[in-house]
């Protein structure tokens, strides 16, 4: 992370974008972005908790929870469009205000109803509109202009703070729920989100990248020299143009599995393993465990990302994903839960990182706010069947391996369709016909 000692740079009127000795100010916006990650996505991953104790109070069926939990997973994606388009236009900190105002305000409002059709207004649609403004989506255009020759490792961080998410916020919510309750458990939650999101919206986030990045001396001329010679070589691409090309739909596809598998997880994970004769902390932690592991994967899988192809990675994450999902729902004892967690959360985080990157090499760093807005959306469709499924699965047929089964078998197919990528990602211009397949 260590970067040559430049003289200051930066933008007009934003003095404090600048080296600091050989401190890069691109990793302090990393940390914080990582940060953010954790609070928002440990939330939508870790509503497992809440689950069965807002049955217990509120009267709702599993399935009926399990829809209000869909149908809040499919406006979580339909934020981040907006969320992309928003920080082009409107820049990154106006997102992230606006995304902890609908955070905290429908939070509120989730505590007090006890109404189904406010709750599912309350925490489906407005908690779940204001996490998906104030997800990765928001933050990945600002970290891939703070970072060229790093982004693969810079983006890998937004996956740590996911899998912190995971392994933090599960079982901190199930301890928070057996002292306190689920409702005063959310209010906690929403008061911490937003002591942490204003002061980094406010003095952190800065869109205004210096003009060659993380590049060295060395690199920038030969960057340099490759944008002129794409910029001559054909007008640049459009929206409408990238999302007729085969590469947009493969990683759409990709993460419309990765979706599936991880929000079924994070609904219906602690349920399943209670479900399954483990005790309520006993699952928490076992599905906690796959976050904590994946932790530390990412620092591996980043550095891997900016070397391998990426393609390649992608592959080999869903594979073994998938294959995790068929073991996690067999396991009978603690040890094997706690193994398949832990094989598991090695490849645990990445995939949407890679994702993002494997976005930003082909199309372009213009376009990755909007297109990886687009992708995720694919990403909280599949959550949001899960999340149903998960609920339908298993009130209709007595067993998780409908909607487990489906989440590994689908991640299988996302690795075989990964495996179709480019495997040397360039960027995509208008001007070649070929890509519009």
């Amino acid at each position: 992370m260590r970067v040559r000692n430049y003289k200051n740079f930066g933008t007009r009127g934003d003095l404090a974008v600048r080296r600091i000795g050989n401190w890069y100010f691109g990793w302090t916006i990393v940390a914080a972005a990582t940060v953010m990650t954790l609070l928002t996505v440990g939330m939508r991953m870790s509503i497992g908790p809440f689950f069965l104790p807002i049955i217990d109070d509120l009267g709702f069926s599993r399935s009926m929870l399990a829809g209000i939990v869909a149908v809040g997973m499919l406006c979580y994606g339909l934020a981040m469009p907006l969320a992309g388009y928003l920080v082009g236009t409107r820049g990154t900190r106006f997102v992230l205000l606006l995304g902890m105002a609908v955070v905290v305000l429908s939070t509120l409002a989730t505590v007090w109803v006890r109404d189904p059709l406010a709750f599912f207004l309350a925490f489906g649609v407005g908690q779940s509109l204001g996490l998906g403004l104030t997800s990765p989506v928001a933050l990945t255009p600002i970290l891939t202009r703070w970072f060229t020759r790093q982004r693969g490792m810079a983006l890998f961080f937004l996956s740590t703070g996911s899998m912190a998410g995971i392994a933090l916020m599960t079982p901190v919510f199930t301890s928070l729920i057996a002292w306190l309750g689920w409702r005063a458990a959310l209010v906690a939650y929403a008061g911490a989100f937003a002591l942490f999101t204003l002061p980094a919206a406010l003095f952190v986030f800065r869109d205004n990248a210096p003009a060659h990045a993380d590049l060295r001396p060395e690199d920038v001329a030969a960057r340099t020299a490759a944008a002129s010679h794409a910029t001559q070589a054909a007008p640049a691409l459009r929206v409408a143009d990238a999302v007729r090309t085969a590469p947009f739909w493969q990683v759409a596809i990709g993460l419309f599995a990765c979706g599936f598998s991880m929000n079924l997880l994070g609904s219906h994970g602690v349920p399943m393993l209670m479900d399954h004769g483990f005790d309520a902390m006993t699952s928490s932690l076992g599905i906690g465990l796959i976050g904590a592991v994946a932790m530390f994967s990412t620092l591996v899988l980043g550095r891997l990302a900016d070397v391998l192809p990426r393609r390649d990675l992608l592959a080999t994450i869903y594979l073994v994903r998938g294959l995790g999902f068929f073991a996690l729902v067999m396991v009978g004892a603690h040890w094997e839960l706690y193994a398949a967690s832990t094989i598991g959360g090695i490849v645990w985080a990445g995939s949407i990182a890679l994702s993002s990157a494997i976005l930003a090499d082909i199309y372009g760093v213009r376009l990755v706010g909007v297109l990886y807005g687009l992708t995720y959306l694919g990403h909280q469709v599949g959550g949001m069947i899960s999340s149903w499924l998960g609920g339908w699965g298993y009130e209709t047929f007595g067993t998780h391996w409908i909607s487990f089964g489906a989440a590994g078998a689908l991640l299988v197919a996302a690795a075989a369709m990964s495996m179709r990528l480019p495997r040397r990602a360039t960027p995509m211009v208008r001007s070649a016909p070929a890509a519009g397949g």
